[in-house]
């Protein structure tokens, strides 16, 4: 059985150390009677601030990357190591913007996934089509592949530390949103992909997000799906009046 649902804050590179302590502060208010699972992931400028005021509370503290070494002459990079020492809990990588505007390869978000692990973080572990990719038919064929990629050589114990999200690339910033039901289909592949690897109890067990321009307006009929377990929030988790009722959804 799935743990319930896990609503997460991609706040991106927005925010101030003083915006994000405001932002922070409104969501542990916001989400102190919250039933989910809560994170949010600020700027790594920000991550210090933001830790002092969710620690302690609902929310988890996540970065959004990690440098696939663990230290070292690595100019521009923020290791595990120093992640570690700010209270961070979860690492997001495989994001698309990470794919796609920074060239981050299925080997690289591997290392990462892996070197996250080692060092005790939990994992979102971001995979999706591009919109050139889905006319082609080939959606299934993307999602499948960055999801073996990103889960080679990782056992199931570790897996459990892992959740999923799907993100439609054309979906991400557009306005755009898959509907509900192609959105779950995916979900629903990604999970058989799973019980391929790992097998049914595994799958059944993982947590798939969804992220792609969710809005307080299509969380929960994003969240009725069967396959769908939370939601991975861009824009709308810069703003505590609308990252608040995505979180409560119910």
């Amino acid at each position: 059985m799935r743990r319930g649902y896990y609503i997460a804050g991609n706040w991106k590179m927005h925010k101030t150390r003083g915006e994000a302590i405001e932002l922070a502060a409104a969501l542990t208010a916001g989400l102190k009677d919250g039933e989910h699972k809560y994170l949010v992931a600020p700027s790594f400028t920000a991550l210090e601030a933001v830790g002092s005021i969710v620690k302690g509370t609902n929310i988890l503290l996540g970065a959004q990357d990690v440098a696939s070494e663990e230290q070292g002459a690595h100019t521009g990079e923020v290791s595990v190591l120093q992640l570690k020492d700010l209270g961070v809990q979860v690492i997001i990588l495989g994001h698309s913007e990470r794919r796609h505007t920074y060239k981050e390869d299925d080997a690289l978000i591997n290392k990462k996934v892996k070197l996250a692990l080692k060092h005790g973080f939990e994992v979102i572990l971001c995979v999706g089509e591009t919109l050139e990719e889905r006319e082609a038919g080939q959606a299934e064929v993307v999602c499948e592949s960055q999801t073996i990629w990103g889960l080679s050589g990782i056992s199931a114990a570790d897996v459990a530390k892992i959740t999923i999200a799907y993100e439609p690339v054309w979906a991400i910033g557009t306005g755009k949103t898959a509907t509900p039901e192609d959105a779950d289909a995916i979900h629903a592949y990604i999970r058989k992909v799973i019980a391929r690897l790992y097998g049914q109890s595994v799958a059944d067990s993982i947590i798939i997000q969804y992220g792609g321009s969710v809005k307080p307006e299509n969380a929960a009929q994003l969240m009725a799906k069967e396959n769908i377990d939370g939601a991975l929030v861009g824009g709308a988790s810069l703003k505590a009046d609308t990252f608040v009722p995505i979180a409560k959804f119910a």
